[in-house]
C-alpha cells in the first residue's frame, strides 16, 4: 500500500482529480500500427499514467507547484486496433472535436499521430511545428503514413509551409543526405546536436521559437528518441550522441511556457523495450515539466 503524505502531493492524484474549467487537456493516443519497426508504443499512455504516483507536482527548479492547475484527462482515444490508414483519419476527427484548454498534451503512441494532430489545428499557413527528434521524419509517403513521414506528409499533403517547421536535435547516423537536402529545399529550420552542443539548448530553443514567430499557433512534437540512447532504452530510434534529459526538460519547459504553444505530443516510447521503466519515467518527467511550464505561463 502506498503511503499517503498530505505534504507530498502526488501527480497521479492531481491528474485524476475533477477540475472545473480546465486549462490543460490530456489525451492518450495509443497508436503503434504505423511504426517502421515493431513497436508497442500504444502501451505508453497507460503505463506512463501508472508511473505518475512516483512523482510530485512540485517543480523544484522554478519553485512552482502545479497541483492546483485545472486539468482534464479525457483518457485514451480508441485507435489502437485501427489500421495504419484508419488511424490518422480518426485521430484528426477526434482532435477537431476536442474541447481544448490553453494547452493540450497528447500521450503517444508513435510519431505518426503528429500529422493528424497538427492538421486538426486548422489553417496550415498559421500553424508552426517545432520538433525535438533524432530524425527529420520526411521519408517518402510510398509506404503509407508511417512514423517516419509526419513532416513530409504535413508539407506535401496538408499544405504546411516548410518555413513553418523547425527541427531540433537531429542525430548523426539517423538520417540521410537526401532527406537533409529535401529539408533545405523546403525551408525547414534545422538544428543538429552539434548546434545544441555549441550554443546550448536555451539559445537554440529561443532561436527556434523566434523563427516561428509569424505563426499564430505552435505545435511541439517531442519524440523521446531525441535523447541519447543511454537515457532512453525504450525508444527504438534513439542513438548514441543524443540529447540529455536535462536539456530536453529545459526545452519542454520553455515551450510550454510560450504563449503561442497550444499543443505538444510525447511519442515513440515502447514500454516493452523498457523493463526497468527508465524511459517511461523520462516520458512522465517531460509531461510533468510541460504542466509546470504552463503553470508558469499562467502565473
Amino acid at each position: 500500500m502506498a503511503i499517503v503524505d498530505p505534504h507530498w502531493p502526488r501527480a497521479d492524484v492531481w491528474l485524476a482529480r475533477e477540475h472545473h474549467d480546465p486549462v490543460l487537456t490530456v489525451v492518450g493516443v495509443p497508436s503503434s500500427k504505423a511504426s517502421l519497426s515493431p513497436s508497442r508504443a500504444d502501451m505508453a499512455p497507460l503505463v506512463m499514467r501508472e508511473r505518475l504516483g512516483r512523482f510530485s507536482t512540485f517543480h523544484g527548479e522554478t519553485g512552482v507547484d502545479f497541483g492546483s492547475l485545472p486539468v482534464r484527462d479525457v483518457g485514451n482515444w480508441p485507435v489502437s486496433e485501427l489500421t495504419m490508414e484508419e488511424i490518422p483519419v480518426e485521430v484528426r476527427r477526434l482532435a477537431e472535436r476536442l474541447d481544448r484548454g490553453v494547452l493540450t498534451l497528447y500521450l503517444g503512441g508513435d510519431n505518426a499521430i503528429t500529422r493528424p494532430l497538427v492538421a486538426a489545428l486548422g489553417d496550415p499557413e498559421r500553424v508552426g511545428v517545432l520538433t525535438f527528434d533524432a530524425h527529420h521524419d520526411v521519408r517518402s509517403l510510398e509506404r503509407g503514413p508511417t512514423n517516419g513521414t509526419p513532416i513530409r506528409g504535413l508539407i506535401e499533403e496538408e499544405g504546411l509551409p516548410g518555413s513553418n517547421v523547425v527541427q531540433v536535435g537531429l542525430h548523426s547516423f539517423a538520417n540521410s543526405a537526401a532527406y537533409r537536402a529535401w529539408c533545405g529545399e523546403q525551408g525547414i529550420g534545422v538544428f543538429t546536436m552539434a548546434d545544441v552542443d555549441a550554443r546550448g539548448i536555451d539559445a537554440v530553443v529561443e532561436d527556434a521559437l523566434s523563427r516561428l514567430s509569424h505563426c499564430e499557433r505552435i505545435y511541439v512534437d517531442v519524440d523521446v528518441d531525441v535523447l541519447d540512447s543511454a537515457f532512453a532504452p525504450g525508444c527504438p530510434g534513439a542513438r548514441p550522441g543524443g540529447m540529455t534529459v536535462r536539456d530536453l526538460s529545459r526545452a519542454v519547459h520553455r515551450c510550454a511556457a510560450h504563449p503561442a504553444v497550444v499543443a505538444m505530443d510525447f511519442v515513440e516510447v515502447d514500454p516493452e523495450r523498457d523493463p526497468s521503466g527508465r524511459t517511461v519515467d523520462v516520458m512522465a518527467h517531460l509531461f510533468l515539466t510541460a504542466a509546470a511550464g504552463l503553470a508558469q505561463r499562467l502565473g
